[in-house]
């Protein structure tokens, strides 16, 4: 975190805030403008711009004349799950239980073996043994809608489950997910990030402009932890976990700035379609 977020992760962001409101589609114009703001050039905008159009993630579209780029449906449908997700600011109670995930792919189709390991990790699924994954119990929609999306479903299933005896439940979490790798990129957020929030907070006439990139950077820098961290039962977690600071911290930052960074993207976006 402490390396400036890639250029496609900032491209995704701004789409993922604003590009929805004009259905999907920003111009290049517009894109190469906002991303400027965030000390990204534009040979950089415009090569990240293609890698998202090989992956699917955007597609070529003119409108009134401009050149510009559309969410794929596929995208869409990403970003949807992950408002859910990264908004939500979901935690587990423990009596929700827990949804596991097993599977079985034979030797002929050991491909899509990674694809699944590689989608339940960004789930944020711990790993019990091999082929059995864990996650609190309200990821089970967001898991089947993935095992779905990525034709996985016929080599796994789906269960609520849970933990009835043999070992102290918050050492089995310590067991299954990485914790200490996870406090470590809470940190690092806060280190960043604290300051951000300490320098708007003394200020009594925010700049749009500035709003813009530092909710930018910061919602590209929070929006994966979200997803390694799936909302652990807080019982199960370390005493004065980190992540519930963090997490304070993220959504502080976004009550004083989204109002300000949208203002700036609305007057730019309007200024270049005039």
């Amino acid at each position: 975190m402490g390396k400036a977020p890639q250029p496609r992760h900032l491209i995704v962001t701004v789409y993922g805030l604003y590009a929805r409101e004009s259905d999907g589609w920003l111009s290049v114009a517009a894109l190469v403008s906002l991303l400027a703001d965030l000390e990204v050039d534009e040979p950089a905008v415009r090569s990240s711009i293609s890698r998202l159009k090989r992956r699917g993630i955007l597609v070529a579209s003119k409108r009134g004349g401009a050149a510009g780029y559309e969410l794929s449906a596929e995208a869409r449908e990403i970003l949807r799950e992950g408002d859910e997700r990264i908004f939500g600011g979901q935690r587990a109670a423990l009596s929700d239980g827990w949804v596991l995930a097993t599977f079985s792919v034979p030797e002929s189709d050991r491909h899509k073996r990674h694809v699944l390991r590689s989608q339940l990790t960004k789930l944020g699924f711990g790993n019990t043994a091999p082929g059995v994954w864990i996650a609190p119990a309200h990821l089970r929609a967001a898991t089947i809608s993935m095992l779905e999306r990525y034709e996985l479903s016929g080599y796994a299933d789906v269960f609520h489950a849970e933990h009835k005896a043999f070992g102290a439940l918050p050492d089995k979490v310590a067991q299954w997910w990485d914790l200490e790798q996870l406090a470590t990129l809470y940190e690092e957020f806060l280190q960043v990030y604290v300051p951000v929030q300490r320098r708007w907070r003394r200020r009594r006439t925010p700049k749009a402009q500035e709003a813009f990139a530092d909710y930018v950077r910061a919602l590209t820098d929070w929006r994966r932890l979200p997803y390694l961290d799936p909302g652990l039962p807080a019982e199960l977690l370390p005493r004065d976990w980190v992540g519930m600071r963090a997490t304070e911290l993220f959504f502080a930052l976004r009550e004083d700035l989204a109002e300000h960074a949208h203002a700036h993207v609305t007057e730019l976006v309007s200024g270049q379609a005039g």
